[in-house]
């Protein structure tokens, strides 16, 4: 046997091309994500996720109310424009801390239970400092975290970067997520399960974070809206194999980085499914009541969740 060659293996099967079902003599290996049927470049329409053809999105459209998005709301006009927003907001505040330092860093991180920083030297803290007046103890600077007052720091570390990659790969992976999610959600259910998703990722990390430990970043999230994504997608009968890749891939990356808040990752990830099935599989009688009453609940249980950690921190 020749080296390399293993006996009894086969070629990989190659994907079958076929006609477009409205231009039969253009061949194309996409289909439509409602119905399956070919459809060629010509014919394929943009969703959500992944294309559809003409007559799927006539159908739909007669379905729901002029300017109605797929599950309620108003339309966006400009999907992207959320997603701009949440962006130059992330890029302000890295600005800041490029000019203020580590304090305004410190000040808008998530801290579960806050640190004693050396106040001669801060890259050196206090580990057996743990309240505000055994800081003054020893002499150092106390930095309050979410159980010691800094409530705050529960949503502004989902908008805190430090390092270019950090926010250079949350802001590429947003700009991506962002346009689709605001099209099949509409502008203001979008802006839910995104701040929805930070909030969650911020209530894990209290809970299963070292009360001592620093996180920021907007990867919880983003994290959220790929959870978003495929709960859209599951929704629709889409195929997934791509988001589950993706995701896939990041929760490698999550895993295998010890500097890497996982806690914040998977709980933005399920706080991001959480607000989308909300959404998506509200009844269409009140459905917009159904919706809202449903995200409120889930951000009354995420708080409660927080407080409750902040108080046995305290």
């Amino acid at each position: 046997m020749a080296p390399g060659i293993v006996q009894g293996m086969t070629q990989p099967q190659q994907p079958v091309a076929y006609g477009c079902y409205r231009h039969p003599d253009r061949a194309t290996y996409i289909r439509c994500q409602r119905c399956g049927r070919p459809i060629c470049g010509d014919c394929m329409i943009s969703a959500a996720v992944g294309f559809q053809c003409p007559e799927c999105v006539a159908t739909f459209a007669k379905q729901t109310r002029q300017h109605e998005g797929p599950f309620g709301g108003t339309r966006s006009t400009n999907p992207r424009l959320t997603t701009i927003v949440l962006i130059g907001i992330n890029v302000a505040v890295w600005a800041l801390i490029l000019i203020g330092g580590d304090a305004i860093a410190n000040l808008l991180a998530l801290q579960p239970g806050g640190f004693c920083l050396s106040a001669t030297d801060p890259t050196q803290w206090f580990p057996g400092a743990t309240t505000a007046t055994r800081c003054a103890i020893v002499g150092g600077a106390w930095q309050a975290g979410v159980a010691s007052g800094a409530w705050w720091q529960v949503i502004t570390s989902a908008f805190t970067h430090v390092q270019v990659w950090h926010i250079g790969m949350n802001m590429l992976s947003l700009w991506f997520l962002g346009p689709p999610m605001e099209t099949a959600l509409g502008r203001t259910r979008f802006l839910a399960t995104y701040l929805l998703s930070a909030l969650a990722g911020s209530a894990a990390v209290m809970w299963f974070a070292e009360p001592t430990t620093q996180t920021l970043g907007a990867s919880g999230a983003v994290f959220g809206l790929i959870g978003a994504l495929i709960v859209v997608g599951l929704k629709i009968k889409a195929d997934l194999r791509v988001a589950f890749t993706w995701l896939a891939i990041n929760l490698v990356f999550t895993f295998v980085n010890a500097g890497i808040s996982w806690q914040g990752h998977i709980g933005g990830l399920l706080g991001g499914m959480a607000a989308t099935a909300i959404i998506v599989y509200a009844p269409r009688e009140n459905r917009s009541r159904v919706q809202w009453l449903g995200l409120a609940g889930l951000a009354v249980a995420t708080i409660a969740a927080i407080v409750v950690r902040a108080a046995q921190l305290a």
